[in-house]
């Protein structure tokens, strides 16, 4: 079973931002948010 997550990104310069990194890594959406987990999961 898929399921689905939408975000709202109101401000342009942040989308922009989120685009430029995303790309540079050659990452999906999908790949941006996990490796945001990962960071935020990990013990400091």
């Amino acid at each position: 079973m898929a399921t689905t997550v939408q975000i709202e990104i109101e401000d342009d310069d942040q989308y922009e931002r989120l685009r430029a990194i995303k790309r540079h890594n050659g990452l999906t959406w999908k790949g941006m948010l996990l490796h945001a987990a990962e960071n935020l999961d990990t013990p400091d």
